[in-house]
């Protein structure tokens, strides 16, 4: 799945397939221009970081929703029921 999320950050209406998260395995359709595999391997570590930082994101989100929910005077257990944590 990186493979393909470093495609699309390159060139996000390429079409293609690939298997078993091998690089080697690429094939191009429709007309897509082949993207270099050197440039495709650089952008990796990029994608990797923001699926990183999505996360991290996605947990300051949680624990301010937490804090807000708390402010309004809920407690540990109302909020569990409500958001399942």
């Amino acid at each position: 799945m990186t493979i393909a999320k470093a495609i699309q950050k390159i060139n996000p209406t390429a079409q293609f397939s690939y298997n078993d998260e091998n690089i080697n395995t690429i094939t191009w359709h429709n007309g897509t221009p082949p993207i270099p595999k050197d440039q495709i391997l650089a952008m990796i570590p990029v994608v990797e970081q923001e699926i990183v930082n999505k996360k991290i994101q996605e947990e300051q989100d949680k624990q301010s929703a937490i804090s807000k929910l708390k402010a309004l005077g809920l407690n540990d257990a109302e909020i569990k029921a409500i958001i399942g944590i």
